[in-house]
């Protein structure tokens, strides 16, 4: 027993290093806990975009198959159209393209077989009969004609060949049919009124010409000029005032204007007699004697309007008396004063 606490109390010597201070354990410096932060952090993001990277190539990658799917199944219904119209080799290739893209493509292995099959039918000729081929005019021949007949001035005419135009393409060199309608338009218009006498017309095809453009001066002046016509003659022989009035303007501006019937200036002179008589009777001679003289300045008064003329003149302006002359007496003559 005393061998072994001898053995457990006997302990080596001690040496010179253990008899000082322990020393404290150093601890990691801090940039290395910041160092595997931020690898931390890039490895995140590395693994973070590798992600999406991965999600934007599988999204490619569908959207790229969609496009194929759509452009197999627009080549499917073309080539189902070739064949309705006999083109077999064009449905051929077609079909031979979507079943090297999809070989599972549905019904595209039977549809090529039967087109295969059909393209090595022959087909009949049929007999061509001679029949006589129809006029389709298009619009660029309608145009040529439409130029040549405004040229020659048939306006009417124009104007139909102008309508087909419009008819075949309307979209067809806009703006030169456009002026080629005002111009027809407006002849056509001037020339109802200044050669055919038909003022309605006129008016209603220079109205026509003013949607495509302003009317010169000449145009718009005939128009109004046939207004004024339309509204006199409307007052004719029921209201002769107004019927002279309106043949007023009109004969002073458009003497030569025609409604079939009279002229304007005719107008103006059987409209200014009759309302000189209304006037007469109504014993305004003065009034009456103007409206008498508008007649006179175009033709020769017609009875009774003639005598009224006369004696209208006489009232408005009566003759002055002219006084009698005075008898002067002689001068006296000086009698002679006798000298003293």
């Amino acid at each position: 027993m005393s061998e072994n606490l001898e053995q457990t109390q006997s302990s080596q010597p001690l040496k010179e290093d253990d008899t000082q201070p322990i020393k404290p354990v150093r601890k990691p410096a801090r940039w290395r806990s910041i160092l595997i932060g931020i690898s931390g952090f890039l490895l995140l993001f590395a693994l973070g975009g590798f992600g999406g990277y991965s999600a934007g190539i599988g999204d490619r990658v569908s959207a790229q198959e969609g496009i194929l799917t759509a452009q197999l199944a627009q080549q499917y219904q073309f080539a189902l159209v070739d064949i309705q119209f006999g083109r077999f080799e064009a449905a051929r290739q077609r079909l031979e393209y979507i079943i090297a893209n999809d070989p599972n493509y549905p019904g595209a292995t039977d549809l090529l077989t039967q087109t295969l099959v059909m393209s090595t039918i022959p087909t009949a000729t049929p007999t061509v009969t001679l029949t006589p081929t129809p006029d389709f005019s298009g619009a660029e021949s309608a145009y040529q004609r439409a130029q040549q007949l405004i040229a020659a001035q048939d306006w009417a005419n124009a104007l139909a060949a102008l309508d087909t135009i419009r008819k075949l393409d309307p979209g067809y060199k806009t703006a030169q049919v456009d002026g080629m309608y005002y111009f027809a338009l407006r002849n056509q218009g001037v020339n109802l009124i200044t050669n055919q006498g038909n003022l309605e017309g006129g008016i209603y095809f220079l109205t026509l010409a003013e949607r495509f453009g302003p009317l010169d001066n000449t145009a718009n002046g005939l128009r109004e000029g046939a207004r004024l016509y339309i509204t006199g003659a409307s007052f004719w022989e029921l209201d002769w005032m107004q019927a002279a009035t309106y043949f007023t303007q009109v004969g002073g501006g458009w003497p030569s204007m025609y409604d079939g019937t009279m002229t304007g200036s005719q107008r103006l002179y059987i409209a200014s007699m009759r309302y000189g008589d209304q006037l007469f009777e109504n014993q305004q001679y003065c009034e009456a004697y103007e409206q008498y003289q508008v007649a006179v300045g175009i033709g020769q008064l017609q009875q009774p309007s003639a005598g009224n003329y006369n004696q209208a003149f006489i009232q408005c302006y009566p003759p002055t008396s002219t006084p009698e002359p005075t008898a002067i007496a002689p001068p006296e003559t000086p009698t002679e004063v006798p000298t003293p």
